[in-house]
């Protein structure tokens, strides 16, 4: 390995500028954070804890091992939808370490719309349950959920991967054997009787908690029988007479206790992970990385300078350096855990794309995960990338990273545009984990280009004028306004397109924390499930 040497003058005018324009970024990003992260409204969680029910991170905070990081995926999902009255679209996700196993941690805010699900809800839902396929990570349901938001139904009810594909989703963890555990927190009607009804073993809170496919309202209505909810579906009675549940809770913290404990003996052993302790520091501070990057997109600047302040030891084998520059790719190590990274340095020519499907095949052969680094305005175009076979070129880059079998994640850390979000695993090419920084644009193209495609499009109608000129001026307006909309790294995020917005100084952290998931997920064997009935 040979570290990188960098370049980065951090006196200069332009870091200067990069670093004020980037802090800009990240004051508005801390703000949306807490935003979202605060649950509902004041009165919402007074009553909440007037019913003796803690608040949904606080119950995480008090389930994950002390000392250990909860990495919380997807935080601001539904962000400025709903009138923001969606925080974290009513359920908090991620990945924390139990009684010293990693888990999927799928909570429910009672506090947002009484933890219905929404749109987003189940999208988020079905996303943390992929996490926990994929690297075989035994899932927690901290329940408090009213089912599905009925003025939603379209949206959440009827379609192959809306709320029921939850439910599928959950009977195949548990026949893959894949521990599903719930707690249940407070009323479970409905839709949201059935996530802990399909659960391996389910805790049940006393006075709180209560499943039933129909509340007393529905009851009266249906067969004309009145009954309050806690002899219709309450912890004692599930407890002690349908052994519905498995284990009473006299509190919120003794039901934590008991699934702290069920976890401990869950016998999942894991792979040892490479251990991050003695891995080195990189030698460049991770604060310079918002110098680095360009307040101006149409600024370039060296993606290599990233990866310096990312990597153990700034150390980074680079493949074909001299060829195909305009794609880097090399091998390093993020905690001591080996990686190969492709990053941008302009758009992918031939060479590049040709240069991306090689090394993706290398890291493929040897079983080192993949990490993109996304900034990337396409493919190139033109008749001389055509002539030379661009389409083809780009394909083998598309086709090698869509067939690797080793874990890719993905950062975008710019633009990621068109075509080139393919060729850098974006979304639709299903990466293990996809994180975004707060200058992130996911778009098919810039709104500069669209807005002029758009131009052109209709100047090849008309013969020019006033009126058409009125005309185009509309278009241009409404194309920019379009796409700075639905650019905006904000609307990625509330719509899960990928699994959160993170600082630039947190990436390493996360990234570590990513590969000593991946690097320790067992090859899965055949389970026999757990039949509740």
């Amino acid at each position: 390995m040979v570290a990188i040497e960098s370049k980065l003058d951090v006196r200069s005018e332009l870091f200067v500028q990069n670093q004020e324009h980037y802090e800009n970024l990240l004051n508005v990003w801390r703000e949306r954070m807490a935003t979202a992260t605060s649950s509902g409204r004041p009165a919402l969680k007074e009553r909440h804890n007037a019913r003796g029910k803690i608040l949904v991170r606080d119950r995480i905070d008090r389930l994950v091992d002390a000392g250990t990081a909860f990495l919380e995926l997807s935080p601001m999902a539904a962000w400025g939808q709903y009138g923001g009255d969606l925080s974290s679209a009513g359920i908090v996700t991620g990945i924390g370490i139990v009684s010293g196993t990693p888990c999927i941690i799928i909570a429910n805010d009672a506090t947002v719309k009484g933890g219905a699900f929404f749109h987003e809800t189940v999208k988020k839902h079905i996303r943390a349950q992929e996490i926990a396929e994929a690297q075989r990570l035994p899932c927690l349901y901290l329940v408090d959920c009213g089912g599905a938001y009925l003025p939603e139904q379209d949206r959440v009810f009827p379609d192959r991967d809306h709320f029921g594909n939850t439910f599928y989703r959950q009977c195949q963890l548990s026949a893959a054997g894949i521990p599903q555990i719930s707690v249940v927190f407070g009323g479970c009607t409905a839709g949201g009787a059935y996530i802990p009804a399909l659960s391996d073993q389910v805790i049940m809170v006393a006075e709180n908690a209560r499943i039933h496919l129909g509340g007393p309202s529905i009851v009266k209505v249906a067969i004309n029988e009145d009954v309050d909810g806690e002899t219709l579906g309450g912890a004692r009675m599930h407890t002690t007479v349908s052994g519905v549940s498995d284990h009473l809770a006299e509190n919120e913290i003794e039901a934590l206790a008991r699934l702290r404990d069920i976890v401990a003996n869950l016998n999942m052993e894991r792979l040892p992970s490479f251990t991050a302790e003695s891995a080195e520091e990189p030698l460049y501070s991770s604060d310079e990385i918002t110098g680095v990057i360009s307040h101006d997109r149409k600024i370039p600047y060296d993606v290599r300078e990233v990866i310096a302040r990312l990597i153990d030891g700034s150390d980074f084998q680079q493949f074909k350096p001299e060829w195909g520059e305009s794609l880097v790719c090399g091998f390093a190590k993020i905690h001591d855990h080996p990686v190969g990274i492709l990053g941008n340095n302009g758009a992918l020519f031939s060479e590049s794309a040709l240069k991306g499907a090689q090394f993706i095949q290398l890291c493929d052969q040897r079983n080192i995960p993949l990490l993109f680094l996304h900034n990337i305005t396409g493919f190139m175009v033109g008749t001389e990338a055509e002539r030379g076979g661009i389409a083809k070129n780009s394909a083998k880059m598309v086709y090698a990273m869509s067939t690797a079998r080793v874990p890719r994640m993905s950062i975008v850390i710019g633009g990621s545009y068109g075509a080139g979000n393919y060729g850098m695993c974006g979304r639709g090419f299903r990466p293990d984990f996809l994180f975004a920084w707060p200058n992130a644009e996911v778009a098919t193209m810039s709104a500069d280009i669209a807005s002029n495609v758009m131009l052109e499009l209709r100047r090849g109608k008309h013969d020019g004028g006033a009126a058409e000129a009125k005309e185009l001026e509309k278009i241009e307006n409404d194309v920019r306004a379009q796409y700075g909309e639905q650019s905006d790294p904000y609307y990625a995020t509330s719509r899960l397109w990928d699994d959160g917005i993170i600082a630039p100084d947190q990436t390493r952290t996360i990234l570590g924390l990513c590969l000593s998931i991946i690097r320790s997920t067992p090859d899965a064997d055949k389970f026999s499930p757990v039949y509740r009935m």
